[in-house]
C-alpha cells in the first residue's frame, strides 16, 4: 500500500480493466467503508478514511458543477455516472468512471451512499478533460456560487447538444470504448 504522504508528483495510476473502487458514506458524506482496492490504488489506509470526508480524494482539476449535478441528482434519488480524477495520498492521481447511488435503509429511508468506481476509457477521459478544464475557467471567472452555476449550464448545454440528460452522455462515453 502507498504511503499517507503527499509528494504531489502528478503521476497518473492507471486502473486495470477489471478494478472495482468500492466505497460508502454515511448521509453527510463521511465514508464509512472502502474496499482494499479503493485504499491500495487512493494511498489511504482504512484509518486515514473512515470517517473523512468523501472529498479527501477530490482532486482539484474537477470542477465543482460536477459535484453540485452529482448532489442534486442523489437528493432526488437518482443515481449519478459520471468521470472523476481523483487524488491518491502520494500526490498522484487517478481517473474512474463512478456509479453513486443513494443507500437506502430497510424502509426506504437513506442511510447514505454507495459508490462504485471502474477503469474509464481513454478517449473518455481526453475528452472530459478539456470539457472539465473549460467548465474550471468559467468558475474561476466567476467567484462562488456564480462561478459553479454558469459552469453547470455549460455543462448541461454541451451534453444537451446530443443527449437527453448527463447520466445518459456519461453513459454513452464510457460505452464507446467497449
Amino acid at each position: 500500500m502507498l504511503t499517507n504522504q503527499a509528494i504531489g508528483n502528478g503521476q497518473e495510476v492507471l486502473l486495470e480493466q477489471d478494478d472495482l473502487l468500492v466505497s460508502k458514506t454515511d448521509t453527510r458524506g463521511k465514508v464509512t467503508y472502502a474496499n482494499r482496492r479503493f485504499m491500495n490504488i487512493s494511498g489511504y489506509y482504512e484509518q486515514h478514511l473512515l470517517g473523512q470526508p468523501h472529498n479527501i480524494i477530490r482532486h482539484a482539476d474537477m470542477p465543482r458543477a460536477v459535484f453540485r449535478l452529482m448532489w442534486r441528482m442523489l437528493q432526488e434519488g437518482k443515481e449519478f455516472f459520471g468521470f472523476v480524477k481523483n487524488s491518491c495520498a502520494d500526490g498522484r492521481h487517478y481517473w474512474v468512471f463512478a456509479n453513486v447511488t443513494v443507500d437506502l435503509d430497510e424502509h426506504g429511508v437513506s442511510k447514505g451512499y454507495f459508490s462504485v468506481r471502474r477503469c474509464p476509457p481513454r478517449s473518455a477521459v481526453d475528452y472530459c478533460e478539456k470539457l472539465y478544464r473549460d467548465m474550471r475557467s468559467i468558475e474561476a471567472g466567476t467567484p462562488g456560487n456564480g462561478g459553479i452555476d454558469k459552469s453547470l449550464a455549460y455543462l448541461q448545454e454541451v451534453v444537451s447538444e446530443q443527449y437527453p440528460s448527463f447520466n445518459e452522455a456519461m453513459l454513452a462515453l464510457y460505452n464507446q470504448s467497449k
